[in-house]
């Protein structure tokens, strides 16, 4: 499988700062009603339970970065996209959670 400590951690300053500059896809891997309830503008929901055979959305040559809601799922993901040999190594520490921690808005 892959080791936890490989995935490589972003805080939710530096997703919102990627998102911003047009550096940064952001996969919402939590499951539909959790992405309809509640998520982070423009966040594309991909959710864990389809990811095994699901298509990713086009990254444009930007990096694909995984979130849930407290960063467990967005992990497992990127263990997920590498066994499918994609180039995804990193995540939304902490998920959605982190994000609204920080004083960033989401949509409900």
């Amino acid at each position: 499988m892959f080791s936890a400590f490989s995935v490589k951690n972003l805080s939710a300053a530096q997703v919102k700062s990627g998102m911003e500059q047009g550096q940064i896809v952001l996969v919402d891997v939590r499951e539909a009603h959790e992405h309809k309830a509640e998520r982070i503008k423009d966040a594309v929901n991909v959710p864990l339970s389809e990811l095994e055979t699901a298509t990713l959305p086009d990254a444009n040559g930007k990096m694909l970065v995984m979130h849930c809601q407290g960063g467990v799922r967005s992990a497992k993901a990127v263990g997920i996209c590498r066994k499918r040999g994609l180039k995804v190594d990193h995540h939304l520490a902490g998920g959605i959670g982190a994000w609204k921690a920080s004083g960033l808005p989401t949509i409900r």
